[in-house]
């Protein structure tokens, strides 16, 4: 073999693996279609009387949650396969976002989440960056400005795209050394979620990890291990890349949240924003399977169910629930509520361009009804926090 052959397949060899790298977090996109779902369990949903429900009419607290994925054919699936109920359906104020990216009538999850975390449209790919490339600040910063403490839980990694967008500024998504790097350069009060090994095992030599217990987080790869820790900054990186999925990795965004919440209401700061991502009814959405859909929807759901508790009993907190856009064009083709069986159907494997739901509860949540863009929710959540631009 001559030495022009041999470069050549080195070279070949060494970019298929920088490709395999930079794709590992993104091969939950295969398809993998199944279509049909019925519910092994059903879980109770509390309902409340919204004529006794009394809120403060500024919100201390905001918390947002992100569906990623999630179209209104998902909550209903969600909805038939829990034989007609979800903790969402408490959420009475509701509206649409319309969730085109900058330069793209389809968004990516980069440019979605940026347009909710920074109130821009951008280009797909974009974490925290304008469409001419420079960074924006977003309501997480906002907030950590105006004294508020914060919080990032995913059952992503958290340095995938979704939660990444409220922290960091990187021009393409895959820079997922560099979106880490990101959490050093913040006071965020506690972030829960994947991707480890972005902290540790890095091309720098840096660890984040002892970086971070440096700047005086307690840093766990265990949920569990950390239920004692009930006050000061906390990390708990639950898992090298991503989390398992729904049926493997338990209840552990409902538990995330709750641990949060904790941390947050025990802050010394004038209250707090939180975001929390069920991040794989995308992937479920992406393979065509309507049971990991569902499955993850009910997850999502049952953390819904936590935070409108807290919600009712704190009285001034607003709580946010919406997705970055839809994902597989998801239909329903057969349904039964008595069996929480439903038959979906599936126009793609990608992102759709549809406008997506939002469900509102609690302090200013009449101001999330009507069709809107998806940079709003920024702006309406910037607006009732009364928060100032630099």
């Amino acid at each position: 073999m001559n030495m022009i052959l041999r470069g050549k397949l080195g070279l070949l060899c060494l970019f298929s693996f920088i490709s395999i790298a930079l794709q590992a977090q993104e091969n939950y996109k295969d398809v993998n279609t199944k279509n049909e779902h019925t519910v092994e369990s059903v879980y109770e949903v509390k309902n409340y009387d919204q004529a006794k429900l009394k809120f403060r009419k500024k919100p201390k607290n905001v918390i947002l949650l992100i569906g990623d994925g999630m179209g209104v054919s998902h909550v209903f699936a969600g909805m038939t396969a829990n034989k007609g109920a979800l903790n969402i359906q408490n959420m009475k104020n509701i509206g649409f976002s319309k969730t085109q990216s900058g330069n793209n009538y389809i968004t990516d999850s980069a440019a979605g989440g940026t347009a909710l975390a920074c109130g821009v449209k951008t280009y797909n790919n974009a974490i925290g960056m304008d469409i001419n490339k420079q960074p924006v600040k977003s309501i997480l910063h906002y907030a950590e400005d105006n004294k508020k403490a914060t919080g990032l839980v995913s059952t992503s990694a958290i340095t995938h795209a979704t939660p990444a967008s409220f922290i960091a500024h990187v021009e393409k998504r895959v820079m997922y050394e560099d979106i880490a790097s990101d959490f050093l350069n913040t006071d965020i009060n506690v972030f829960i979620g994947g991707g480890y090994k972005h902290f540790t095992e890095r091309k720098d030599g840096r660890n984040l990890v002892d970086e971070l217990k440096g700047k005086g987080y307690m840093v766990y790869t265990d949920l569990d291990a950390s239920s004692s820790f009930k006050d000061g900054k906390l990390a708990v990186l639950t898992a090298d890349e991503h989390n398992p999925k729904y049926d493997e990795r338990g209840n552990m965004l409902e538990l995330a949240t709750k641990k949060s919440l904790e941390i947050l209401s025990n802050a010394e700061e004038d209250g707090f924003f939180l975001m929390v991502e069920g991040s794989q009814i995308d992937w479920g959405s992406h393979q065509n399977d309507a049971s990991y859909v569902v499955g993850e929807v009910l997850d999502f759901d049952q953390t819904v169910g936590a935070v409108l508790e807290f919600a009712v009993k704190d009285k001034s907190t607003l709580v946010i629930v919406t997705a970055d856009h839809e994902t597989s064009g998801m239909s329903l083709e057969k349904g039964n509520m008595k069996k929480g069986y439903i038959k979906a159907g599936f126009t793609t494997g990608s992102h759709t361009g549809v406008m997506v739901p939002v469900f509102a509860f609690g302090s200013g949540a009449e101001e999330f009804q009507g069709i809107y863009e998806n940079t709003e929710i920024f702006n309406k959540i910037f607006k009732l926090m009364r928060f100032k631009k630099d």
